[in-house]
C-alpha cells in the first residue's frame, strides 16, 4: 500500500453547478484554435498561412528559441482565421474542420522498445512534446535536459473539479502507453499521484512504470505543485517534469496509432450552465456550440479552467491547450446596496467576515452561488496571517511575494521562489482582504528570472 501523504492547508470552495456524470459527444464542431498565449515564455513563428489545408498532425507553429519543438493542428481542415493582439503578436491559429478526418501518420510502436532519443524525437515530430511542461518557470520541458523526475497528477481538487476517473474512462492502453513513455524520459523516478478516496477504476489502479504515491486533503492537494514539494522538491538548477493525465493517454495514443489524436473529455460546468455535464470534444474546440443551448444569460462569465486559475475566454472563445473543463458563471459587475451589514448567509466566507464562515468551520455542507465580484476594493498589502492557513509549501508566503514585489531576485531564490507557479497562490489571492492581483505578481516575478 503505498504511503499516504496527508495535505493539512488548504481550501475547499463549495460551488454550484457541478457536473453530471453523463458524458455527450459534440456532434457540431466549429473551429478547434491553437493558441500560443497558453505556453509560457514561447514566441511563435507561423508554419502556416490563412487558406492552406492542414492535416491532423500538421505543424502550425513553432517555438522560435527551439524550432525543434513544433505545436500541429487537432483536425483536418483549413487554416481560417490567424488572429492577433497587440503589436501584431500570434494570439490563436483557428482552423476549421472539414470532416475528412486526415491523420498523418507517425508509425506506432512499443515504448519501451525505443532509445530516449527516439521518443523524444517521435514526440517533437507529432507536436505532442508541448504535453510536457517543466517546473521552475511552467514552460515547455525542455527536451536536450532530462529531469530529476515526472510527476502526474491523477485527480483535481479545485472547484467543480472533474472526475479523472470518467475523464480516462476506457482510455488505458493508451495511458499506459503514455507512461511507458515518460519512464524512459528520466533516469529518475516517474510519480503518478492518486488520492485513494477519487481513484476507483483500473486506469489508474493497474499503472504500470511509475511509483504510485497517495494524497488527501483539501484544494491545493490535487495540485501538481503541491505534489512535487513533497516528493521532490526542486533547487536552483534542477527541473520536475508534469504532465495532465488525459495529455499522457494522447502520448500513449500516438504509440499505439501513429496518429495525433488530442480527443478529450472536458467538464461544462458552473452556475450559469443549464445542465452541467462533461463533452466529448478535440482539443481547442470552440465553445460556442455548447454555450448556444448551455448558457441563456447574456453575462456570463465563459472560464477555459478552473475559478481560481482559469483564463476569461469569452462566448466565443476556444478550450486552453491543458484545460479540462469549462466553467460559467454571471459577472459580478452588480453593486449591492450596503452589502457588507447583511449576514451573508449566502457568500462564502473564509476570514467569517459572513455569518456563512462561521457556519462552514461547524461543517455545513452547503453549496455556494458565486459570481466574479471580489467583494471589495485593491488597497495596501495587509499582513493578516491568513495565507499561511492555505499554503501547504515550507514557504513564507507573504515573504516571497513581497520579495516578488521589488524584484529582489536574492530574497526570491533563498525563499524557494523555483519551488512555485502562479497556481500555487490561488488561493492566497481568493482569501486575500487587499484584493491583490497576487497570480500575476508571481508569474512577473517567475519571467524575470526565467529572462536572467
Amino acid at each position: 500500500m503505498p504511503e499516504l501523504i496527508k495535505i493539512r492547508k488548504g481550501l475547499d470552495i463549495s460551488m454550484v453547478g457541478a457536473a453530471e456524470k453523463i458524458v455527450v459527444r459534440q456532434e457540431t464542431l466549429g473551429s478547434c484554435a491553437l493558441k500560443p498565449t497558453d505556453f509560457v515564455g514561447l514566441t511563435p513563428r507561423l508554419l502556416v498561412a490563412e487558406g492552406d489545408s492542414v492535416q491532423a498532425g500538421t505543424p502550425l507553429f513553432c517555438d522560435k528559441a527551439d524550432e525543434q519543438i513544433l505545436f500541429t493542428s487537432p483536425v483536418s481542415g483549413t487554416v481560417t482565421a490567424i488572429t492577433r493582439g497587440e503589436r501584431r503578436a500570434i494570439m490563436g491559429i483557428v482552423v476549421t474542420p472539414d470532416g475528412s478526418n486526415n491523420y498523418i501518420d507517425f508509425s506506432s510502436a512499443d515504448p519501451l522498445s525505443l532509445t530516449r532519443e527516439q521518443i523524444v524525437g517521435k514526440l517533437l515530430q507529432s507536436g505532442t512534446w508541448p504535453y510536457l511542461r517543466q517546473r521552475p518557470f511552467g514552460t515547455v520541458a525542455n527536451p536536450a535536459q532530462p529531469p530529476k523526475a515526472i510527476v502526474i497528477s491523477g485527480f483535481d481538487t479545485s472547484p467543480l473539479a472533474p472526475d479523472y476517473d470518467l475523464l480516462l474512462h476506457g482510455r488505458g492502453e493508451d495511458f499506459q502507453a503514455g507512461l511507458d513513455a515518460l519512464s524512459r524520459l528520466t533516469d529518475g523516478p516517474t510519480y503518478l499521484c492518486l488520492n485513494p478516496k477519487m481513484n476507483l477504476s483500473g486506469v489508474f489502479r493497474n499503472s504500470k512504470n511509475v511509483e504510485i504515491k497517495h494524497f488527501t486533503g483539501k484544494h491545493p492537494a490535487g495540485n501538481v505543485g503541491t505534489q512535487i514539494n513533497r516528493l521532490c522538491p526542486i533547487n536552483k538548477g534542477e527541473t520536475v517534469w508534469f504532465a495532465n493525465p488525459q495529455d499522457v493517454a494522447t502520448i500513449g495514443h500516438l504509440f499505439n496509432t501513429g496518429r495525433y489524436f488530442p480527443e478529450k473529455i472536458v467538464a461544462f460546468c458552473g452556475q450559469s450552465v443549464k445542465t452541467p455535464r462533461y463533452y466529448r470534444v478535440l482539443a481547442g474546440f470552440d465553445i460556442a456550440s455548447v454555450a448556444e443551448s448551455q448558457v441563456t444569460d447574456a453575462n456570463a462569465r465563459f472560464i477555459s479552467g478552473n475559478v481560481l486559475t482559469g483564463s476569461n475566454i469569452g462566448r466565443g472563445g476556444h478550450l486552453g491547450f491543458y484545460d479540462n473543463m469549462v466553467t460559467v458563471i454571471p459577472e459580478g459587475d452588480d453593486y449591492e446596496f450596503m452589502g457588507w451589514l447583511a449576514p451573508g448567509l449566502k457568500k462564502f466566507s473564509f476570514s467569517h467576515t459572513f455569518l456563512s464562515g462561521i457556519l462552514n468551520t461547524l461543517g455545513s455542507s452547503k453549496k455556494y452561488n458565486v459570481n466574479t465580484n471580489t467583494h471589495g476594493g485593491q488597497r495596501a498589502l495587509v499582513q493578516t496571517g491568513k495565507f499561511e492557513q492555505v499554503f501547504p509549501f515550507d514557504i513564507y508566503p507573504l515573504q516571497l511575494l513581497k520579495a516578488c514585489i521589488i524584484g529582489d531576485i536574492e530574497q526570491m531564490e533563498a525563499l524557494g521562489i523555483y519551488e512555485v507557479e502562479p497556481e500555487d497562490f490561488a488561493l492566497c489571492e481568493f482569501i486575500d482582504v487587499s484584493k491583490t492581483d497576487i497570480q500575476q505578481i508571481v508569474r512577473n516575478a517567475l519571467e524575470k528570472l526565467r529572462l536572467e
